[in-house]
């Protein structure tokens, strides 16, 4: 046989393990070049591992097991042309193992049909109910250590079976209803985001400041040229790319909401590479959009939509989310009316969008109905003076309620 180990590959130079979250293909998978083989999840991304090479697929490591960079996860077999079933279990008890209950994968099936271990009594361990090669030696040792009387002459008690712990549980009775608790693991980003978010609420000094701005401009200008703007760039306009041009704007006005602290150091960035949020059902990303005072509102969009898909399909690598100088994040899109936003370190600063809502204002004293936004921004305090963050929202606002501005840069 000509084997080819199967490696974890290099996702980034400040990752060096992650989580194998999922095996796209299973032992006993023909794979071609390019196939995607397994995901692997790290605290930054989702990242799905292609094959290097054709061939039959044997894994080595189980779904949920974190892993270092560069160790092997299995192998393919580069002279395997077809799927080998193994051949100690006839085929009918595997066909009746792999037909009841969850899906099995074929090396589970085979034990379940090798040792001859009820589906129905087996506790899964794996992710999402997955049942596990150990779940089933574990329910064999369960069934040798405890076999069934034969015939009994005198009734007598059947022996408790042990069962490892299900991730279902019974919480204490109240009023005479039983209620269930689902305890599972924190998956690994989920775990990387609170460590972040803790880090930089006691690392910095963070302040908020808010401002709202009339989106009135904006959004007649929006509905005006939409359709020539879709028929020209094959893109829709929103309102995203008027914010990050506008703080682009900005941030080149006031380049110290633009710079990090990094020691004793302050480290100036004479580019602007703007971190749009971004909500996935695997939790908040913020890809980066580089360069972005560099571009026009078209090129914005274009890089935002392949982001947003990207996510949607769980493709955002980790070069994607380094390296942003500033963030902007919208809980307007959710429904939030008001925020503070929490500083993505090792950046400054961080503009928060909200819903927009018709409100009365008044404009040269008469009190008239305007779309007004709520716009926060959180700073660090230690590198960002109040003077300085109040005039940036101010900068923006200016911007939005008169774009022109954006195309004269005024």
């Amino acid at each position: 046989m000509s084997k080819v180990e199967i490696k974890v590959p290099s996702v980034g130079e400040s990752v060096s393990e992650g989580v194998l979250s999922r095996w796209i293909k299973k032992t006993g998978d023909l794979v071609k070049s390019g196939d995607p083989l397994f995901e692997l999840e790290t605290d930054k991304a989702s990242n799905e591992v292609p094959s290097l090479v054709a061939g039959v697929l044997t894994t080595t490591i189980a779904e949920g097991v974190t892993v270092a960079i560069g160790s092997i996860v299995g192998s393919i077999d580069t002279a395997g042309t077809a799927v080998a079933a193994p051949s100690a279990a006839p085929a009918p008890a595997l066909a009746a193992a792999a037909a009841n209950g969850p899906h099995l994968s074929p090396a589970v099936a085979y034990q379940v049909a090798d040792k001859g271990v009820d589906v129905a009594s087996i506790n899964p361990s794996g992710p999402g109910g997955r049942i596990t090669k150990g779940d089933v030696l574990a329910a064999a040792d369960a069934k040798t250590a405890t076999p069934a009387p034969s015939a009994p002459s005198a009734p007598s008690a059947p022996a408790p079976v042990a069962k490892a712990a299900a991730p279902v549980v019974s919480a204490p009775v109240i009023g005479g209803a039983e209620r269930a608790q689902t305890r599972q693991k924190m998956p690994n980003i989920r775990q990387k985001i609170a460590q972040r978010l803790v880090e930089a609420q006691h690392t910095a000094a963070i302040l908020t400041t808010f401002n709202e701005v009339d989106m009135s401009r904006v959004m007649d200008l929006r509905t005006k040229y939409k359709d020539a703007f879709q028929k020209k760039h094959g893109i829709g306009l929103g309102f995203m790319s008027f914010f990050v041009k506008a703080t682009t704007e900005a941030l080149q006005a006031f380049p110290a909401v633009n710079a990090q602290i990094d020691g004793t150091d302050i480290v100036y960035h004479n580019y602007c590479d703007i971190g749009v949020a971004v909500s996935t059902e695997r939790g908040l990303m913020v890809p980066v959009v580089r360069s972005a005072e560099r571009m026009g509102f078209a090129q914005i969009e274009k890089a935002i939509m392949d982001y947003a898909l990207k996510a949607r399909e769980n493709k955002i690598s980790v070069s994607d989310l380094q390296g942003g100088t500033f963030t902007i994040t919208n809980g307007g899109v959710f429904g939030s009316l008001l925020s503070t936003p929490i500083l993505n370190p090792p950046q400054s600063a961080i503009l928060g969008m909200h819903s927009i809502k018709k409100r009365p204002v008044v404009v040269d004293d008469q009190i008239v109905i305007r779309p007004m936004m709520y716009l926060a921004l959180s700073y660090d305090h230690r590198m960002i003076d109040g003077k300085e963050a109040v005039s940036f929202l101010v900068r923006i606002k200016e911007l939005i309620e008169d774009p022109e501005r954006l195309l004269l840069s005024i």
